[in-house]
């Protein structure tokens, strides 16, 4: 056992010798010292000795493993210092070279046109509330004074979920919570995310709006049309054209669609504006006395109006976008212009 031990070991020494990578060195310490290596199983055999010679063998043998395992890491280290030299020498780093700055963000212009028009609300003194998503069809449909039969019932138009819940299609509903909450005089905006069954390239089934609501005593529909065109002056710049025509809503009566002269051509006709020079931008009229009576408001009192406007169309018309879906397609050589 001797002989062979000593037979082991010269063919180790010289294994490591030839060795001159990390990698060929761990095949031969796996080789060698391994659960199925040759010392081990060397040190298996231990038991066929006798009772005398066996702790002399045993010594033996872990002094061949020591020398192994020692020469090995010596080995190991030099490998890795000559690896290191090989690569310090064939790379090289330019320290005059300028660095790679990282590519700054912007807010998404869904963000920014939300928040500029918050900012020109809350010049003319209007707070901001919130509401849930995930709404009740009480707040959603009937506290607005949708009939049971009214098209926006259908499935078509709203994604309803289950026990008369449903993703809300507007943020109306945050007025009605609010008017539960708060006697007059009430003047909020209520910016969020809507939901309904539509999808092309000026539609999207998940959008933001901003409505308003403006409740007090005397408050007419001159304030409403004063109010409007404030804010559409400070949008799209004091000469910007509005005007105001007749239109329904369950909510409000009398109702008008509000219209700013094209952006694009300035009121002349195109393309955009269909050759009628005007851009409609938003819906709003007076609070229905029936709205006021479900939440507990004397119509005979108080009086308000109410508006609603996409942010998505309110930033297309802005920043001249074609396509509603660039919005939300996170492209970024899209978004890095904003």
């Amino acid at each position: 056992m001797r002989e062979q031990l000593e037979q082991i070991r010269q063919q180790a020494l010289g294994a490591i010798a030839a060795a001159t990578t990390e990698d060929a060195l761990n095949e031969v310490r796996v080789r060698y010292l391994g659960r199925k290596g040759e010392l081990t199983g060397l040190m298996k055999g231990l038991g066929t000795l006798s009772v005398e010679d066996r702790p002399k063998v045993g010594q033996l043998v872990n002094t061949v493993k020591d020398e192994i395992e020692a020469l090995i890491e010596q080995t190991m280290s030099r490998a890795r210092e000559e690896a290191t030299s090989r690569r310090l020498a064939t790379e090289r780093i330019d320290v005059t070279l300028p660095g790679r700055s990282r590519r700054q963000g912007s807010k998404h212009p869904i963000t920014l046109v939300t928040e500029e028009v918050s900012e020109i609300f809350a010049s003319l003194g209007f707070s901001v509330a919130e509401g849930p998503e995930i709404e009740h069809d009480w707040y959603n449909f009937e506290a607005l004074n949708f009939p049971p039969e009214h098209p926006a019932r259908d499935m078509q138009d709203t994604f309803f979920v289950e026990n008369e819940l449903l993703l809300r299609t507007h943020t109306s509903p945050v007025q009605i919570r609010t008017m539960l909450k708060q006697k007059p005089p009430v003047r909020i905006i209520a910016p969020g995310t809507v939901y309904r069954c539509d999808s092309d390239a000026t539609h999207s089934p998940m959008f933001h709006q901003v409505e308003g609501l403006m409740v007090d005593t005397k408050v007419s529909f001159a304030d409403l049309k004063g109010i409007l065109t404030t804010f559409t002056n400070q949008l799209f710049g004091q000469k910007t054209g509005v005007r105001l025509r007749p239109s329904f809503f369950p909510f409000t009566e009398p109702s008008a669609e509000v219209d700013i002269a094209c952006v694009i051509c300035g009121g002349s006709g195109c393309r955009v504006c269909k050759q009628t020079g005007w851009l409609e931008i938003l819906g709003a009229g007076m609070v229905d006395p029936e709205v006021f009576r479900h939440v507990g408001y004397d119509p005979e009192i108080f009086s308000g109006f109410a508006f609603g406007m996409g942010i998505e169309r309110i930033a297309m018309l802005k920043y001249g976008i074609s396509d509603m879906r660039l919005l939300f397609e996170n492209d970024i050589r899209f978004l890095q212009q904003f």
